[in-house]
């Protein structure tokens, strides 16, 4: 199954330049040291950005879960990266319930690398 919705999901800017390229965020730094390695940078945020939507329309979902707030749909595949190569990654998109503008959008919530 791919991810409902897939052409119109959402990886918001702060998400990107305040936590996942952060090598200061207490809990961001780690992950920013991983997307480094494979070329993304801060100065061009908008690479990682396009990555993970590509990531969450062509991988398929390995598992959902229903939450308070709507399901929840974990991804895995491979990462388009700048410097060519392409990790394997877990992405968490989150489709929020009772709220029509969101209705048909996913936001990803975090990410993680896994062998």
């Amino acid at each position: 199954m791919k991810l409902p919705n897939a052409e119109l999901a959402v990886v918001e800017r702060e998400m990107i330049t305040d936590y996942l390229l952060n090598p200061t965020h207490r809990y961001g730094a780690s992950k920013a040291r991983f997307f480094a390695q494979f070329g993304f940078r801060l100065d061009a945020w908008e690479a990682l950005a396009i990555a993970l939507r590509e990531h969450g329309q062509k991988n398929e979902v390995a598992r959902t879960k229903e939450t308070g707030f709507g399901p929840r749909y974990e991804v895995e595949g491979e990462l388009p990266a700048p410097d060519g190569r392409r990790p394997r990654i877990r992405t968490v998109w989150q489709l929020d319930k009772g709220e029509v503008a969101l209705a048909s959008l996913q936001r990803i919530l975090w990410h993680s690398c896994y062998d």
